[in-house]
């Protein structure tokens, strides 16, 4: 299934629904499906198969729209957590300068900073040097601690596409990822989630982000330092996920600020992250006027 959250002009409020080929089968509100109000996918997931099951058969006996006619949201609302792993691709350790890590290295982002695919991304005036990563996120389908990694795919839900935008000043300037990777707006989240039983093998993608139609990375997830599997065996032997909690697994080479020379986003640019097997999440990055530079 590829799970969307989605909303058109005749709607008051958002419904859930299932992408099948260039339509959006609508599967009814949060509530139709006994979800709280403004739920997101997190909250399906929580609930487990049978709230499965019962959006899939209400979008196969409710009305089709085409995708043209709508317009998709962040899939994912209110995780308890977004973990991202960093430096996980070995182009990306080599333009770097640096040695793979011999273990995941792991950051946290606030929820608060999700938006769905075609919202603009806010860059505040006191954000110098913005810089986006597209990433492969895979979304948590039941409670997992201490997991092997053998049957560690079995607490994945689906996929998705994310984009790790990042202050690259801010990032230098603190020492640590959190304030520079967790603004309101950089966290881009979307077109869908795509459920393991459609997309089964993680490690077997194409991955690229272009700017504006300039493609600036491109890569494959089989290139992963460490896969899937890996990385909710190595996260849940400490810290336990939750239905819903999403986790992006890195970014490929590629990045602007390791480009020689460096390039970084303008106002106005249009980000797109492709993901094979999932599709495409474009965003508008917009700067925010006024405001004094810190």
């Amino acid at each position: 299934m590829r799970i969307v959250r989605w909303i058109a002009d005749d709607l008051p409020e958002p419904c859930f629904g299932l992408w099948i080929d260039d339509m959006i089968a609508d599967a009814g509100t949060a509530e139709d499906l006994g979800l709280p109000p403004g739920a997101g996918a997190e909250a399906l997931f929580a609930r487990g198969a049978s709230a499965l099951m019962d959006l899939e058969g209400r979008a196969v006996t409710r009305t089709r729209r085409p995708r043209s006619e709508v317009r998709l949201l962040a899939p994912i609302v209110r995780p308890s957590k977004i973990l991202a792993v960093g430096l996980n691709y070995s182009g990306h350790a080599e333009e770097q300068g640096l040695a793979p890590p011999e273990e995941p290295m792991l950051f946290l982002k606030p929820p608060s900073s999700i938006i769905g695919p075609e919202e603009d991304i806010i860059i505040p005036p006191f954000v110098t040097h913005p810089d986006p990563e597209v990433e492969l996120a895979f979304v948590i389908g039941r409670r997992a601690k201490g997991v092997r990694k053998e049957s560690a795919l079995r607490f994945v839900a689906g996929y998705t596409v994310l984009n790790d935008f990042s202050a690259r000043k801010l990032q230098k300037r603190d020492g640590q990822y959190g304030r520079a990777k967790g603004i309101d707006t950089f966290t881009p989240v979307g077109p869908c989630v795509v459920t393991k039983d459609e997309l089964r093998d993680p490690q077997n993608l194409s991955i690229q982000l272009s700017v504006d139609g300039e493609v600036r990375q491109q890569d494959h997830t089989a290139n992963m330092i460490h896969p899937v599997a890996e990385l909710v065996a190595f996260i849940t032997a400490g810290i336990t996920l939750e239905p819903g909690d999403v986790i992006a697994t890195g970014t490929p080479a590629g990045v602007g600020v390791h480009r020689n020379p460096r390039v970084f986003i303008e106002s106005g640019q249009l980000i797109r992250c492709e993901i094979e097997g999932i599709g495409a999440l474009t965003n508008r990055a917009v700067r925010q006027e006024n405001g004094e530079d810190r």
